[in-house]
């Protein structure tokens, strides 16, 4: 396999070098690109030295059988011609074209076959915090649909790249010095703050980001299911988290939704609470999977569930979800 990654120097362009060899995924050759500021910076793969090429409209990608995008909608779009028009299967990252009809929106564990019908070559990776849901999601609706989701999100900083992150941490560190913190990547000071506000708002109130999950809900699990987010940024470095009240059909006890889950493929149960144990960002970030806790009935409605879910966004929610796809599209042969 012949694999290529747009955008290798940015966080989740790193977090794909690791997760291919992580999982050793069946890399012959490897090409990396970026901008001009990353042309010419070289990574180690697998004890070998491979240097950043810059993007361009040429015949670079031919020969390339996946491209792992992750360099932003704008430039996704601008080469996404370029880098299809050989035969490579674009795996991309960002939110250029989740909502396109003729472009599949794929979270292995949901809906993996979507990823065979790929008319312009590319498969899309949801949001994160989408991803994150529907994995867990796909497990209730297999015990009786769902009609209604409520889901609150708690959205680590790093959801907006590597320099939030170090924001956050020099944030603290002007604060414990008596300084004023510098804030550049949000609307506000986010060190022992929480900020009700992720994207732009839209004409209903909503932000882009609680509209994704809506829209990208629906799309994946392939139904007219209602979902409503509000999306908050929170003072952690790495690892989203989410609470999610679902109404289905017809009621599911808890310990049906506990067995369910212990069985789900990309799911770690971590529900004890007597014991105090529960999914927290501190000790998922850089995991697989998606964990989830605190499953209880829905007090209020006597068809609902309430559960939190944690995952890493950087991985899951991004580069490892895309990684699956790809080895998906191995294993049913639809690739090379």
């Amino acid at each position: 396999m012949t694999i290529a990654i747009v955008g290798v120097s940015g966080a989740v362009g790193q977090e794909f070098l690791r997760v291919l060899d992580e999982r050793n995924f069946p890399v012959d050759e490897l090409a990396l690109f970026g901008s001009s500021r990353s042309t010419g910076r070289s990574y180690l793969f697998r004890g070998k030295s491979y240097t950043v090429k810059e993007l361009q409209h040429n015949d670079d990608f031919k020969g390339i059988d996946i491209a792992f995008v992750s360099a932003g909608a704008g430039t996704s779009k601008e080469f996404a011609e370029t880098i299809t028009k050989h035969g490579t299967v674009m795996i991309d990252n960002s939110s250029a074209f989740r909502m396109d009809e003729d472009v599949p929106l794929v979270v292995p564990e949901v809906n993996p076959e979507d990823a065979l019908i790929r008319p312009r070559g590319i498969i899309a990776n949801p949001n994160c915090s989408t991803i994150q849901m529907v994995v867990a999601l796909k497990v209730l609706e297999q015990l009786s649909p769902i009609k209604r989701i409520h889901v609150s999100t708690y959205q680590a900083s790093s959801g907006a790249g590597a320099s939030a992150m170090a924001e956050l941490v020099k944030q603290y560190e002007q604060i414990l010095k008596g300084e004023t913190p510098v804030v550049e990547k949000f609307a506000y000071q986010l060190a022992y703050n929480l900020i009700p506000h992720i994207d732009v708002f839209t004409d209903n109130g909503y932000t882009k980001e609680e509209m994704k999950m809506h829209h990208e809900t629906r799309k994946i699990m392939h139904s007219d299911m209602e979902v409503s987010a509000t999306c908050v940024r929170v003072p952690v470095l790495r690892a989203h988290s989410e609470v999610t009240w679902v109404e289905t059909e017809r009621p599911i006890s808890v310990e049906e939704a506990r067995q369910a889950f212990t069985k789900a493929e990309g799911i770690v149960l971590m529900d004890e609470p007597e014991r105090k144990e529960y999914p927290m960002p501190l000790f998922v970030a850089g995991k697989d999977p998606v964990y989830v806790g605190r499953i209880r009935k829905d007090i209020a409605n006597p068809n609902g569930l309430v559960f939190w879910t944690v995952s890493d966004q950087i991985k899951k929610g991004a580069a490892l979800n895309a990684v699956q796809i790809a080895e998906y599209l191995l294993k049913v042969s639809s690739v090379g």
